[in-house]
C-alpha cells in the first residue's frame, strides 16, 4: 500500500543542499523525495495550487540541477495523476487568506506560522491525515506537541540536526521552552 505524505518547502531546498543542512540531513532528504518520485509515497498537495507555488518560487521547475528541483518537475509532470499526487481543497478564511478552515483551532497554534498553515491545513483535509515530511525548520519543533495533539503528524527527517537548532534558538536561559513566534 502506498503511504501518503505532505512535503514542506525545506525538504526538496535541504535535497538541493540549499538549506545549512549536514549530509545526513541531505541524504535522508533525498531519499525522501526520491520514494515518491518512486511510487512508494503520494504526495498530498492542495487544489489551488498553494503549495506548488511555494515550490515554483523556491525550486527549478527544469528538473536540475538538484533532487529538489527534479522533485518540483516531477510534481508538475504528475499534478493530474491522483495516484501520485492527490489534491485536496482546503478553505481560506474570509479575513486572512493565510489562514483555514482546515487548520486546527487550538490556542498553542495560534501563532503558528501563516506561511506553513497550508501544510497542516492539507494535512488535516485529507481523510488519512497523512504525515507532514519536514527537514530544518526549528519552529515547527516547537509545536510538534500541540500538533499532535490535535492529530497531525510530522515526521522530522533531521530530528536530531532539528531538535538542536530548535534548542540553541528557543531554549531560554533557564532552561525552559517559549513557543516560537517568527523566524
Amino acid at each position: 500500500m502506498t503511504r501518503l505524505v505532505v512535503v514542506d518547502t525545506n525538504v526538496p531546498l535541504a535535497a538541493n543542499n540549499k538549506a545549512d543542512a549536514s549530509p545526513d540531513c541531505i541524504l535522508k532528504c533525498v531519499e525522501a523525495l526520491t520514494e515518491i518520485m518512486a511510487d512508494k509515497q503520494t504526495l498530498v498537495i492542495d487544489n489551488g495550487w498553494r503549495i506548488i507555488r511555494e515550490y515554483m518560487n523556491k525550486l527549478s521547475q527544469s528538473g536540475q540541477p538538484g533532487v529538489g528541483d527534479r522533485f518540483l518537475k516531477w510534481v508538475l509532470i504528475n499534478l493530474a495523476n491522483p495516484s501520485r499526487c492527490m489534491q485536496v481543497a482546503i478553505t481560506p478564511r474570509a479575513d486572512d487568506k493565510d489562514h483555514f478552515e482546515e487548520f486546527p483551532d487550538d490556542p498553542d497554534l495560534a501563532s503558528f506560522d501563516r506561511a506553513d498553515r497550508k501544510f497542516v491545513a492539507v494535512a488535516c483535509a485529507h481523510l488519512e491525515r497523512p504525515p507532514i515530511l519536514q527537514a530544518l525548520d526549528t519552529k515547527w519543533w516547537g509545536w510538534k506537541e500541540a500538533l499532535e495533539r490535535v492529530g497531525v503528524t510530522v515526521t522530522f527527517l533531521c530530528q536530531d540536526e532539528i531538535q538542536m537548532r530548535y534548542e540553541q534558538k528557543f531554549e531560554q536561559r533557564r532552561g525552559g521552552k517559549r513557543r516560537p513566534s517568527r523566524g
